[in-house]
């Protein structure tokens, strides 16, 4: 299997670098670190099993999106607390989790990474992850894109120490960058007092986020074997952070080049070679197309983020109409073969709005994102290459961003935030759910002061005591929104037909129900997953949906029975219906 890895890598390669370096010499280089890693951790080297041999995904797979110190309790370790958190409340439940960066780090709650092969030992130790992934399945970052201005690697780039002192992309700041596309606002060139006197680097997210040269191949070389000792901490899952931005090139956008396609294809290879079970995963928060163009052909990425569909569900349930999300759903191309999509409805970031241009007319995402003003919320901006700035993202908890509708508050913000959840878990693909979905955490508006970050509204840190008081008392939104959200997946995760790989179909009734059939891989079970996305009470008639099957069983219910003539459903309410045995 050698002699094919090293061809893969010199194809791969070549295709980055053209004739600028050796490739030769690269690939072998490159083959030599990917043998370190088959020696040390006593495997061979192997070809991707197909799917029938060793299936790389089922239904039983649920992520958990978490900070290593969500939650946090006196005189104990985070990453502690956390195991102790996902054993006692979620075995069974989930059976992987996202840790977010988990190293030492100067900024951006994680994303700003001084050293990559350290635990933040303010959260713990290697040790600590170890236990957390004797049960769980592990997605690492490997925050690809930039560094800390604090690792060691730009501090021998001020001091011009080799190699480092080309691991940093200089302009001139008299350059023209006016169409780079960027999600920030603030200067693309930031100047640096170096031993060679100021220069100026590109930092695409902020001036302590240094871009890394990609055009140097020992940059590539020293984040596969980042990549590898991930995997060999027992990572399954590798979410690549902001890869989009990966390549640069002067007059481009310099967003999704060749040579970033072909460095995630080549990432795809050594997983290939050494480490089949892996799952890549592209984080690329950009419009449909170019979201989808990262699985190639079936030779990139295993998995990308759904990001149409946080924006997308949240516009119908505060519009109390499903017209844009059911065509933007039915419109999703079929899956290539070996690849999925990680769906999910909240996370660390906000809730972006890019990736719905071209499919919400403009004036429906103001009047959604002046709807979350008045929840609370926040909205981030991103500039233009005209000079203008555009919406990026809107920053609110999820469980606040469903409070009400374009009509104001109301009562059914439980009910509305379950429903958003039930049509997440209800896609195709792969769901992750994050922490402060589980615990309907509200708006942190004191850490958004605390930080001056609009971000950290969606990133509040759990006392363990607060949050163990308010799961154990039943009359709590927290106690009510976890222990359903637990029951739903339980359900969910006993159902062939939501395997990532099952079939999925968009039924159109009208605009107050979205409805998903899916079917099992074998063609044996198949679900309607009908959800109501209005505050009224919804009655269908079994015979005027002539798509249903006599039979029919709602498995979500709390006491599963047959129905007979009519489906009601409650404001909000979610029916999973299947042919009862």
């Amino acid at each position: 299997m050698s002699d094919a890895a090293l061809g893969q890598f010199a194809y791969r390669l070549k295709r980055i670098y053209g004739n600028s370096t050796d490739v030769d010499a690269l690939a072998n280089d490159l083959l030599r670190v990917c043998q370190n890693y088959v020696e040390a951790n006593q495997r061979t080297l192997l070809q991707v099993p197909t799917s029938a041999d060793s299936p790389r995904w089922s239904e039983q797979d649920v992520i958990l999106i978490t900070y290593g110190n969500s939650i946090q309790a006196p005189g104990e370790v985070p990453m502690q607390t956390l195991a102790k958190f996902l054993y006692e409340r979620l075995s069974g439940t989930v059976n992987a989790v996202h840790i977010l960066p988990f190293f030492p780090y100067s900024s951006d709650d994680g994303f700003s990474v001084i050293d990559y092969r350290q635990v933040n030992p303010e959260w713990g130790t290697w040790d600590d992850v170890a236990k957390i992934t004797a049960s769980f399945d592990l997605m690492a970052d490997l925050v690809i894109n930039h560094c800390s201005r604090e690792n060691l690697w730009f501090v021998d780039y001020i001091g011009n120490h080799e190699p480092y002192s080309e691991y940093f992309i200089e302009v001139d700041p008299s350059t023209d960058v006016s169409l780079v596309t960027r999600p920030r606002n603030t200067p693309l060139l930031t100047p640096v007092h170096t031993h060679r006197g100021v220069r100026h680097v590109w930092a695409t997210f902020s001036e302590d986020q240094i871009d890394l040269n990609f055009a140097n191949p020992k940059v590539l070389l020293e984040f596969i074997q980042i990549y590898l000792f991930y995997i060999e901490r027992g990572a399954r899952f590798i979410r690549l952070d902001a890869v989009a931005f990966l390549w640069k090139q002067i007059g481009t956008r310099c967003l999704h080049l060749p040579q970033t396609h072909e460095v995630v294809k080549l990432l795809r290879d050594v997983v290939n070679f050494v480490a089949p079970e892996v799952v890549v995963i592209t984080e690329t928060n950009v419009p449909v197309v170019e979201n989808l163009s990262y699985f190639g052909d079936s030779d990139e990425a295993h998995m990308v983020y759904q990001f149409g569909l946080p924006p997308l569900v949240l516009h119908a349930l505060n519009r109390g109409n499903s017209s844009f999300l059911s065509d933007w759903a039915d419109s999703i191309p079929v899956l290539p073969t070996g690849c999925t999509y990680l769906n999910f409805t909240a996370s660390h970031d906000g809730i972006g709005v890019r990736p719905v241009e071209g499919i919400l007319p403009e004036r429906e995402v103001q009047d959604l994102i002046d709807c979350m003003h008045r929840f609370g919320g926040f909205v981030s901006m991103k500039a233009n290459s005209d000079g203008s700035e555009s919406p990026y993202e809107i920053n609110i908890t999820l469980f606040d961003a469903c409070m009400g509708t374009r009509r104001g508050v109301d009562h059914f913000q439980v009910q509305r935030f379950l429903c958003s959840q039930a049509i997440m878990l209800a896609m195709q693909g792969i769901p992750a759910l994050y922490i402060h979905s589980f615990t309907a955490s509200a708006n942190d508006l004191a850490h958004v002061e605390q930080t001056g970050r609009t971000r950290s509204i969606n990133r509040k840190v759990w006392d363990k005591d607060e949050l163990e008081y308010l799961l154990s008392n039943s009359v709590t939104a927290q106690a009510e929104v976890f222990h359903e959200l637990s029951r739903m997946i339980r359900v969910r995760r006993a159902q062939p037909a939501f395997s990532p790989d099952a079939r999925q179909d968009v039924v159109k009734i009208n605009s107050d129900v979205f409805i998903l059939k899916r079917t099992s891989v074998d063609g044996v079970q198949r679900i309607y997953a009908i959800s109501n996305v209005t505050e009224r009470i919804l009655k269908l008639p079994l015979a005027a949906l002539g798509f249903l099957e006599n039979g029919l069983m709602d498995i979500l219910a709390l006491e599963p029975t047959t129905l007979i003539d009519e489906l009601v459903l409650y404001p909000y309410q979610t029916v999973w219906l299947t042919q009862s045995a």
